[in-house]
């Protein structure tokens, strides 16, 4: 079993959490469940919709349908998931600030760390 963690701001605020509960509960069953899969499974190519990002150290999970969400996640030692952000994806191309966000939430997280 992964642990699964969200982000958090340095003021113990989630972004994350802040999103699941702004949305529709059956959008937020969709996310708990691919996140459920993560927990069980890892990064790993067992997971249903997960691809690695090129170039980068992010995995993306794809809830696919007409919510279109996506959940960028890390792996971390000790078998842990860093979930860093999540949004409803509205274009065919994964939008570059999307990106970004994530990655910058991903240095933040190195820079706690040392």
């Amino acid at each position: 079993m992964y642990k699964v963690s969200f982000y958090t701001f340095s003021g113990n605020v989630s972004p994350i959490e802040e999103y699941l509960n702004s949305i529709e509960e059956s959008v937020r069953a969709k996310i708990l469940t691919k996140i459920h899969y993560i927990k069980v499974f890892g990064l790993a190519r067992d997971v249903p919709d997960l691809k690695k990002i090129t170039n980068t150290p992010l995995w993306e999970v794809r809830i696919l349908g007409k919510d279109n969400i996506r959940i960028f996640c890390i792996s971390l030692p000790y078998k842990e998931v860093k979930v860093l952000h999540i949004f409803a994806k509205k274009k065919q191309k994964t939008p570059i600030k999307e990106i970004k966000l994530a990655l910058s939430r991903y240095q933040e997280i190195l820079a706690r760390s040392t």
